[in-house]
């Protein structure tokens, strides 16, 4: 897993209007976190965002893989890959991330 600082800041970059979006670095990626709270990460210059039963389907819908951290292993983690048409869109991006956010809100509340 590895992340670049230019794909990095453009992630960043789409959530400027949602307000205190940071990264972390972890394991080669990078957590994506408001307020605190992870709602994603970033992985070999892809972004994901968390998922449940609640918004599973549409990552599917839109052909989204799930995060995988080891190629060589079947484990899978509750994150999806966020389907290019979102990243593009900062206003749809803010709205599939906020549903990412409260399901982190709700497991860990």
């Amino acid at each position: 897993m590895s992340v670049t600082e230019a794909y990095l800041s453009f992630i960043l970059d789409q959530f400027s209007d949602w307000g205190d979006v940071s990264s972390r670095r972890m394991f080669g990626g990078a957590g994506l976190y408001r307020n605190g709270k992870m709602f994603g990460l970033v992985s070999d210059d892809v972004a994901y965002l968390k998922v449940n039963e609640s918004n599973v389907n549409e990552f599917i819908t839109a052909g989204s893989n799930q995060f995988k951290p080891y190629e060589d292993k079947n484990t899978v983690m509750s994150y999806y890959e966020i389907p290019s048409e979102v990243i593009e869109h900062p206003d749809i991006l803010i709205e599939w991330a906020t549903r990412s956010l409260q399901i982190q809100l709700a497991n860990t509340s």
